[in-house]
């Protein structure tokens, strides 16, 4: 599902809307949810909520509020797979003028037998989250060791960037995966951080059923 469209009747400096989706023609909801959560990545004011439920929906809103040379990218690809679990990447860009634009991703682990989303707490054995945000600061830490910024500064570095948890998780090949949005661990120019917990650092954190098979 790809398409690549500039504002109807719009001669230069078009407004444009691409779209790299994908359908699941035997999974229906995941390919709905899919297409209503690219929607949703559009909206920049995490304190507005958007008007639109669709990325159909939010095209016929983007051509009525779009500047000229505005540009929206939504893209969804499979990460993994495994047993009955699907792992997308849903990603965003976004340029309202200024020097650059706007990346944002996130993870949707899907349940096939289940048809739902698994949550951060879902995985996790009860009581547990505390030791997994122990685990992403341990990964947060190697990921500095080749963080060139982090080395020529880090007191001024932990100041500027310091740790902070978050549940945008991937089940992963080799582990749990997450990732963050710019500006949020790092500057612009580090773009959107991904930090890896190896599965042989999360047994007894998360749930057997979702670490790999021996």
């Amino acid at each position: 599902m790809r398409w690549k469209r500039d504002k109807p009747g719009c001669k230069r400096e078009c407004p444009r809307i691409e779209v790299d989706s994908l359908a699941f023609p035997q999974d229906e909801k995941l390919t709905a949810l899919v297409d209503h959560a690219l929607a949703m990545m559009t909206g920049l004011e995490s304190n507005v909520q958007p008007t639109y439920l669709s990325i159909a929906e939010f095209e016929a809103y983007y051509w009525r509020t779009a500047k000229p040379r505005y540009a929206v990218v939504l893209k969804a690809e499979l990460k993994h797979q495994q047993g009955p679990i699907t792992v997308l990447t849903l990603s965003s860009y976004q340029f309202t003028g200024g020097a650059h634009g706007i990346p944002a991703t996130q993870y949707l682990n899907w349940d096939r037998g289940a048809q739902r989303v698994l949550g951060l707490a879902d995985v996790l054995e009860p009581g547990r989250g505390p030791q997994f945000v122990q685990a992403l600061a341990r990964a947060h830490k190697r990921w500095l060791e080749d963080n060139r910024d982090y080395q020529d500064n880090p007191t001024r570095y932990a100041e500027l960037w310091p740790f902070s948890p978050s549940d945008n998780y991937a089940l992963a090949k080799d582990g749990i995966t997450v990732k963050y949005d710019a500006y949020a661990i790092a500057p612009y120019s580090h773009g959107e951080p991904e930090l890896t917990i190896p599965y042989n650092e999360l047994t007894g954190i998360l749930k057997p059923a979702y670490l790999p098979a021996r």
